[in-house]
């Protein structure tokens, strides 16, 4: 179980190792979600708890049925369309206005995470690792935007295309190529490159569809 965080509040840690549950299939879909049992797993009160539900079904991980409790959401293939029609939409946008807002902190912050991204490709990691890597750049990404409402919106919808993921990812061959993508769109974006990082990013999204459609 991760740890919770300084400067996190008891629900605030709830969601996020909810969401991370749910997005990785740790938690599979359909499966009841029951406030006292988490509680007690995650060592949180039940409001808490209640709370962190109400997030994650704005965010279209879990769905609440009246009298009869709160469930994992089901991962439906046939979202994938229009999931990555909404991606391709905003994505580049938010790797072009990182390349532009991003602050000389943060665009040094992108290149060392370039490098780091690079090594860890250089040694043989799991297609999971790989998952939650790629988890992590888009977020560091969406981040760099300065904008925390495109930052929602573009989580909430990562979030959906990774459970997808998540659903075939025993089907996949290895996705290291994919994720090397990410070494030049963070580069891209720690220079400043606008256009080149909006092309990319519309690539890296076209190509994930792709991917997953190969073993569908």
């Amino acid at each position: 179980m991760p740890p919770r965080q300084d400067d996190e509040s008891y629900a605030d840690y709830a969601y996020r190792v909810l969401c991370d549950e749910l997005i990785v299939l740790d938690i599979k879909p359909g499966e009841p979600l029951n406030d006292d049992l988490i509680s007690r797993r995650l060592g949180v009160g039940r409001t808490p708890i209640r709370e962190a539900m109400k997030r994650l079904e704005s965010d279209h991980l879990v769905v609440a049925y009246p009298r009869r409790g709160t469930f994992a959401a089901g991962v439906d293939i046939t979202d994938l369309a229009e999931i990555s029609e909404i991606r391709q939409l905003l994505e580049p946008a938010a790797s072009a206005r990182a390349a532009r807002m991003a602050s000389p902190r943060t665009r040094q912050e992108l290149r060392e995470f370039a490098r780091e991204v690079e090594q860890l490709l250089e040694g043989r990691q799991a297609q999971r690792d790989l998952m939650r890597l790629d988890m992590r750049v888009h977020r560091s990404i969406y981040r760099a935007t300065g904008s925390r409402h495109l930052e929602d919106v573009l989580i909430r919808y990562d979030n959906l295309a990774t459970r997808i993921w998540s659903l075939v990812l025993e089907k996949l061959p290895p996705v290291s190529e994919h994720i090397a993508q990410h070494i030049d769109l963070l580069e891209l974006i720690a220079e400043g490159d606008a256009d080149s990082a909006a092309h990319l990013t519309t690539k890296h999204v076209t190509d994930f569809e792709n991917l997953i459609r190969a073993v569908l």
